[in-house]
């Protein structure tokens, strides 16, 4: 490939990049986009987001089989879990995401550039090949989609044999004997329900009060108490403060309020959290402005200090969500191809995908009330709706957060079955201004799901039916 120019060159292939290229490309511009890896999809596609709900659903699927089945009446013989089956079925899931996003490349006519981009002045990438050929690219307009990195403990660095990474966590070869996870947040949580329905003993150590921090209490409470009942050992308040990791084992050990234990695992899991990572990208030479936590400062454009560059996704902080990246990237091209358009963060959903399912939007109940805020709380359980009842999944609640003056709904928390669906309503009622009475006044299907999300907004104003 020849030295050559393009409208708008994006560093990175994974949710936000390859988005902000594709709406790039519809806005009439030429775009190339970066990516290093032999496939599309960022870790979103690759190791993140789509795997490990492959094996949510497949390990979802083997234990009501081994233990809930019977209730509907269905038997079986012995059940048993095919890792390597599961792992096939994941991978082709994988494949065929990546493949999609190939697909759209081909039809926007998006250029995929596959190597390691530089970032120079000027807005001029190099891009190297696996084969060590550099290809030059000056371009009107960047985009830095670089993504994040997992952070590791100093003293327990990622081998992705014992000491594991989402990436090793989602390529286990067999159910561990005794998994622990480090750190009570999403991923810790969604990875270790999954091999803990398999079959493994997980012990959860988080160093915080609470899993599941940023999260409704109400909430959490819920969620820790559902968990601990399937059988994860939640410790909180626990500090990890050494491990000696041996060839088929990791000694890991932890103290909390001063007592100190040594927990026998054959793999951990170190999901602490993710940092910004700007491969290619030498903000200091470049004089690219970064924030505290190493993350690209943006404006509600997307631009960066630098003319001309723009930073989406996980390396402009933030939450780190695939569809906050995504609708980053939209904004990022739309600027760039002159329209008004402006990022807004008060109504971007976060799910977590344990069983039962977790989603939010908007402010929490303490966060509305330290804001100065008077509120009204509407709360309605899942073991008072119908559908639920019939599959069986009566657990957790949806509480809604209003105003109190005006009922302009200010967020949205919810536990139960299929929440992760359940919240686009409370999506879109915040992003239109909506109130709690929209929502009561709105005609919902019965029975279905989605009547909880009714009688709450009932009952944030006072007039709940079936409860």
């Amino acid at each position: 490939m020849a030295d050559r120019t393009c409208d708008v060159l994006v560093l990175g292939g994974g949710p936000g990049g390859y988005v902000a290229a594709i709406r790039a490309a519809q806005l009439g511009k030429s775009v190339v986009c970066v990516e290093r890896d032999r496939t599309l999809g960022g870790t979103c596609v690759n190791v993140g987001c789509i795997p490990s709900k492959a094996l949510l659903e497949t390990s979802h699927h083997y234990e009501f089989a081994k233990q809930d089945a019977a209730a509907h009446g269905i038997t079986f013989g012995k059940v048993a879990i095919d890792v390597a089956a599961m792992h096939k079925r994941k991978d082709d899931v994988v494949a065929a995401n990546c493949k999609g996003v190939e697909f759209l490349f081909r039809k926007h006519k998006v250029t995929w550039a596959q190597g390691t981009g530089t970032l120079k002045g000027g807005n001029v990438v190099d891009v190297q090949a696996a084969d060590g050929t550099v290809t030059t690219f000056t371009a009107a307009d960047v985009i830095i989609a670089t993504g994040s990195d997992p952070i590791a403990l100093p003293f327990l660095p990622f081998d992705e044999e014992r000491v594991l990474s989402n990436v090793g966590a989602l390529r286990i070869p067999e159910v561990p004997r005794h998994l622990v996870v480090v750190g009570g947040g999403v991923i810790g949580l969604e990875l270790g329900s999954v091999w803990r329905r398999l079959g493994a003993k997980v012990t959860v150590v988080e160093l915080l009060p609470a899993i599941l921090p940023g999260y409704d209490a109400e909430i959490v409470k819920e969620a820790d108490r559902a968990f601990r009942k399937q059988g994860l050992d939640i410790r909180t308040g626990t500090k990890v403060t050494g491990a000696t990791v041996e060839k088929k084992r990791v000694l890991l050990e932890i103290e909390k309020d001063g007592a100190k234990e040594t927990l026998d695992a054959d793999r951990v899991l170190v999901a602490v959290g993710r940092k910004p990572a700007l491969r290619g990208v030498d903000a200091k030479a470049l004089g690219l402005a970064l924030g505290p936590r190493g993350e690209v400062r943006v404006d509600a454009q997307m631009r960066t200090s630098l003319p001309r560059v723009y930073a989406i996704g996980d390396v402009a902080g933030g939450m780190l969500l695939a569809h906050k990246a995504e609708e980053e990237g939209v904004v990022a091209a739309e600027v760039i191809a002159g329209k008004p358009a402006r990022m807004h963060y008060g109504a971007i959903p976060a799910v977590v995908y344990t069983w039962p399912e977790i989603a939010a939007v908007g402010l929490t109940e303490q966060q509305a009330r330290e804001g100065g805020r008077e509120v009204r709380v509407g709360k309605f359980p899942f073991s008072a709706n119908g559908r639920a009842r019939t599959a069986g999944e009566s657990t957790g609640f949806i509480k809604l957060v209003a105003d109190a003056r005006t009922d302009t709904l200010l967020g949205a928390h919810l536990i139960g079955p299929q929440v992760s669906e359940l919240v686009a309503e409370a999506v879109l009622a915040m992003e239109f201004r909506g109130s709690s009475e929209d929502i009561a006044l709105t005609v919902h299907a019965h029975p279905t799901l989605s009547e909880t999300m009714k009688e709450a907004a009932l009952g944030v104003l006072g007039r709940a039916v079936h409860i």
